[in-house]
């Protein structure tokens, strides 16, 4: 199987992006879909989202990293079938076959930031070693409203083309570490913390579905009102480039045994022997989110 018969199985082409969508995935790095999942959906993957987030407690998202002030969850392929139906989400299964080619799913995370907290740095999702080195899209699928004062992510529009900045470590791949050069050091942020002069806040009702290039600069912002602002992160990342969340290595008899062969492919599981029996264990510890280093290169060296 190859990522087009994956994707017509499921009813998907790149060529379900509209004109308007294409041109701005293009030139700003995103666009938005309103309405790809139904209140219902919505609903049931909340109520998943509060379920896994009252077993997991302090240690949600450890299988990435976790974040003090805006709970996380990871791996949840695994842990619930409510997300399965993000193995078909359109909007960001088209973006990411234009963009990429041959793709699988990434990573499917979740973040809610907490009142007053979730303030992140601007940063990119993935390094980039030439000019079409696309190796992400992220996607944002929004299961309460993200409005302008609980949280929304911002980011700045046309960056997905300029060098990535504070790349999480995880996400680093075969990269070393990101080079800077002098004229990309005169418009990296001085404070990455601070808003942006160019950036924007994406807002949306619930079950719409931001996409984005992985490598816009983009980060959450503090959450004024303390109103729910769940967001599934269900990224796709090139097909041969490392996983952030090695499916695999995390795979239950319960997914290996509902999945469709089209999903098996989307998750590069096809042929895999599950290897974890029961919920997945929990760690003594965990990361935190970490940025990877840079460094200036001068005159070519």
């Amino acid at each position: 199987m190859n990522t087009n018969q994956a994707l017509a199985e499921l009813d998907i082409s790149k060529d379900d992006l509209t004109p308007e969508q294409r041109r701005k995935f293009d030139a700003d790095g995103y666009f938005i879909v309103e309405n790809v999942f139904s209140p219902a959906e919505v609903e049931e993957m909340r109520s998943e989202f509060e379920r896994l987030r009252g077993i997991e407690g302090e240690f949600g998202g450890h299988e990435v990293h976790i974040e003090p002030g805006a709970p996380r969850l990871s791996n949840l392929f695994n842990k619930s079938p409510a997300f399965d139906r993000c193995l078909s989400c359109k909007p960001t299964l088209a973006a990411a076959a234009y963009l990429l080619g041959e793709i699988r799913v990434y990573s499917l995370n979740a973040r809610n930031p907490l009142k007053g907290q979730g303030q992140q740095l601007l940063h990119s999702d993935v390094p980039r070693v030439s000019a079409t080195d696309w190796r992400v899209v992220n996607s944002m699928v929004m299961l309460d409203d993200m409005t302008a004062t609980n949280g929304p992510t911002r980011l700045v529009p046309g960056s997905h083309k300029w060098v990535p900045i504070n790349v999480p470590d995880v996400n680093m791949g075969e990269v070393k570490r990101i080079e800077v050069r002098p004229e990309d050091e005169a418009i990296m942020p001085k404070d990455p913390m601070a808003p942006h002069p160019k950036e924007i806040k994406l807002t949306g009702k619930a079950g719409s579905v931001a996409v984005i290039n992985g490598h816009i600069w983009h980060g959450g912002t503090r959450n004024e009102s303390g109103a729910s602002r769940r967001v599934l992160h269900l990224a796709i990342g090139r097909r041969d480039l490392p996983q952030q969340l090695n499916e695999r290595e995390h795979l239950t008899p319960e997914l290996h045994a509902r999945a469709t062969p089209s999903q098996k492919f989307l998750l590069d599981i096809e042929g895999a022997t599950p290897k974890v029996k029961g919920y997945p264990p929990m760690p003594k510890q965990a990361r935190t989110w970490t940025a990877a280093e840079t460094v200036t290169i001068k005159d070519g060296h």
